[in-house]
């Protein structure tokens, strides 16, 4: 693990949730409620563009309108689209989350978009994935946005082999490393690569022995808490507690207070509305975020800052280099802001989304700007490896990435919040340093219970 120069960035932009909205080639099914039902309601108004330029490649977009990460709505559409706007000559025809990007081409070909919005549950996202595949026409499908969600689609992927799937932020390990969809691709990892480094600054700088985990009761907390407990483990540290809370808790009083006491720190593994109200509990029972807790890499969102100043020197995990100064990160930051000022570019939903669409972009430009012969484009996908404004990436036989990860922290910045990168761990791949395999118990409330191996190898650099 390396020590990386880092700055202060600014508290961001909050993500601006919006309801769903059908807008210029925009259709968007649904975008709060919770099963087929809802989805169904939407597809009626959610047919293929009437005005999308014939011959256009037709690409949709997954994520979470409703629901507890109804908030990263915001950020990962506006991702996805300025890619379209950065690197295909798109132009935003407007700065609200589904408000469309036109005449973006790749190769002299024209890209249509439509939006499909889950709620973090994988009937609904299933739900959605269908309806743009069958109903609207799209080709190619970036998403979903949550873990559950991403295991759901990656076995729905499978009933259709000439469509091909792009993973957009959602973390479970199964979905690479037991799914295995041949069509389906994941450039942003798993939840466990997203924690490489923290369970080691949690041993080796804050001095922690004795940890519980506090998260929400899915695949994405699960994996994460999968790679902080092999690490931390690894080298000597015990977690003495885990407690799963269901994705629709409001009231988060309980749980923390319910947390045992004789532990040197807790780890959060939350996203969304979820953190914020996990967070203030915290501070309502005395204890500091920035000193008792570390984040997983949702907790390490700019829409948590609302929480306030004790955020200050809160660590976490994170796929995306937050803070850094390097250029290539500074400059997506810089271009993202102008074309939409309202979001914040540095929140890992954005930034990934913003990477599955540059690589499908780069895919589509190497074949020629054509879909006709679907297995070509997924061969040139598989064979991309990108360099992102994040890190350099490549894929593993199973079409996951091995990517960099970064140590980041909130710290004040004047009168606002921001990050600082503390350390980077390069190549990390989704073996976790060879503590993950396809034998491997999936990832669950109590697997793994400790480290199965010795520490990775970043824990002794």
């Amino acid at each position: 693990m390396r020590t990386s120069r880092s700055r202060l960035s600014g508290a961001g932009r909050l993500a601006a949730v919006t309801t769903a909205a059908v807008l210029g080639l925009v259709a968007c099914g649904g975008g709060s409620g919770g099963g087929d039902d809802a989805a169904s309601t939407g597809s009626e108004s959610a047919a293929a563009p009437a005005d999308a330029p014939e011959g256009a490649i037709k690409i949709g977009v997954l994520t979470t309108c409703g629901g507890p990460f109804a908030t990263f709505e915001g950020q990962s559409l506006s991702g996805a689209k300025y890619a379209l706007v950065d690197q295909a000559g798109g132009t935003a025809d407007g700065t609200g989350p589904q408000d469309q990007v036109t005449g973006a081409t790749v190769a002299g070909t024209p890209l249509a978009v439509s939006y499909g919005c889950s709620d973090a549950t994988p009937d609904k996202a299933v739900a959605e994935a269908r309806r743009l595949v069958e109903n609207v026409g799209v080709q190619i499908l970036l998403g979903p946005l949550s873990g559950d969600e991403g295991v759901a689609v990656a076995e729905y992927a499978k009933s259709q082999p000439d469509v091909t799937f792009v993973n957009g932020t959602s973390g479970a390990q199964s979905t690479t490393l037991s799914v295995k969809a041949p069509n389906f691709f994941r450039f942003g990892g798993d939840g466990a690569q997203w924690m490489a480094g923290l369970g080691t600054y949690a041993y080796q700088e804050k001095g922690w022995r004795k940890v519980a985990i506090l998260g929400e009761d899915y695949s994405y907390p699960y994996t994460q808490a999968a790679g902080f407990v092999s690490e931390f483990t690894a080298l000597g540290g015990e977690v003495t507690a885990r407690s799963w809370v269901p994705l629709t808790q409001t009231d988060w009083s309980s749980p923390v207070a319910q947390l045992p006491r004789d532990v040197d720190g807790v780890l959060l593994l939350t996203g969304g509305t979820n953190t914020v109200a996990a967070e203030k509990a915290f501070i309502q029972v005395g204890k500091d975020p920035g000193d008792f807790l570390l984040g997983g890499s949702s907790v390490m969102d700019p829409t948590s800052f609302t929480v306030g100043d004790q955020l200050d020197g809160l660590v976490g995990g994170s796929p995306v280099p937050l803070g850094s100064d390097e250029q290539a990160w500074t400059a997506y930051v810089d271009g993202f802001t102008k074309v939409f000022p309202d979001v914040d570019p540095q929140s890992l939903f954005t930034a990934l989304y913003f990477n599955g669409m540059q690589v499908v972009l780069a895919a589509l430009d190497q074949v020629g700007g054509t879909l006709d012969d679907p297995a070509a484009f997924q061969q040139a996908l598989a064979a991309q490896q990108p360099t992102f404004p994040s890190g350099a990436v490549s894929l593993d036989d199973n079409r996951n990435s091995v990517q960099p990860n970064y140590v980041v922290q909130i710290v004040k910045d004047g009168d606002q919040l921001g990050f600082k990168l503390l350390s980077t761990v390069d190549d990390v791949d989704q073996t976790f340093g060879g503590l993950f395999g396809p034998d491997s118990p999936d990832p669950s409330r109590t697997e793994p219970e400790k480290a199965t191996g010795n520490p990775p190898p970043w824990s002794n650099d």
